[in-house]
C-alpha cells in the first residue's frame, strides 16, 4: 500500500489504530454510563447521553482525552474503572507482526496518542507492545492534541523526523486531516477501528482493516 523504500519514520495511533477500538467504545458506551447511572439514578441510555453530552463538547482538545478530568468532572475515578474491562484490551490484526516488521527493517516506530498517560501505561501492561516501539509520546506531555496545529510542531522539535518520507496511521480523520496540513506525506486511515461494529468511511484516504497488507518488504 505505500512505498517502502520512500519510509523512513511510520507514526502509529494507540486506540483504534494498533489496538482493537472495543475496549474504550464498551468502556464509555457502556460501563462508565452503567456506574454513573447507578449513582444518579438514571437509566444507561440517560446516562450515556449525558456523558455523551459532556465529552462532545470537549472533541478534540487534551480534556476529551484526560482521565482525570473526567474523573473530577463524573466524579469517579476513571483510571480506576478502566482496569475493570481490561480483558478487552488486545491489539488489531496483525499489529504485532507488523511492529516487529518494521523493527526487523530498520524504520523508526514512534506511538503517538491521544490517551492520557494513565490509560497508556495500562494498555501497555496489557499488550507488551512498547518493546517494539522506538518511542511513546503522550499529546498531554505536550501540551496539544494530535487534531491541533500546535501538536506537530512540537512533535517535530522533539522528535526530528522528514515529513515527506513519514507514514501517519490512524482511525481519526481529524488527526490525519491535520498531519496533512502539517505536511505529512503518507497517511492511512483505520477502516474498522472496533471490531465489533460495521467499517467506517475514511474520506479522501486510503483505508487500512488488516496489517498484514502494510507489511514493509
Amino acid at each position: 500500500m505505500v512505498e517502502w523504500d520512500a519510509i523512513d519514520t511510520v507514526l502509529l495511533d494507540m486506540d483504534g489504530t494498533l489496538l482493537d477500538l472495543r475496549y474504550d467504545n464498551q468502556f464509555w458506551l457502556d460501563h462508565l454510563p452503567g456506574v454513573f447511572g447507578a449513582r444518579e439514578n438514571l437509566s444507561i441510555e440517560q446516562a450515556r447521553a449525558a456523558i455523551l453530552d459532556m465529552t462532545s463538547a470537549r472533541q478534540g482538545t487534551l480534556e476529551f482525552y484526560c482521565l482525570d478530568h473526567w474523573s473530577k468532572v463524573l466524579q469517579l475515578n476513571v483510571a480506576e474503572l478502566n482496569a475493570e474491562l481490561g480483558h478487552l484490551v488486545q491489539m488489531r490484526p496483525n499489529a504485532e507482526r507488523f511492529l516487529r516488521s518494521l523493527r526487523t527493517h530498520g524504520i523508526r516506530t514512534v506511538l503517538v496518542t491521544n490517551s492520557h498517560r494513565d490509560g497508556i501505561d495500562f494498555k501497555m501492561d496489557k499488550t507488551g507492545m512498547e518493546v517494539h516501539l522506538d518511542r511513546v509520546i503522550c499529546a498531554h506531555d505536550l501540551g496539544f492534541a494530535k487534531e491541533q496545529q500546535g501538536f506537530w510542531r512540537r512533535l517535530h522539535e522533539i522528535e526530528p523526523f522528514d515529513p515527506d518520507r513519514t507514514l501517519l496511521v490512524d482511525d481519526n480523520i481529524s488527526v490525519l486531516d491535520a498531519a496533512a496540513e502539517w505536511g505529512v506525506r503518507y497517511l492511512l486511515a483505520v477502516t474498522r477501528p472496533d471490531s465489533g461494529r460495521a467499517p467506517v468511511e475514511t474520506g479522501s484516504y486510503a483505508g487500512l482493516d488488516d496489517f498484514a497488507h502494510l507489511l514493509p518488504g
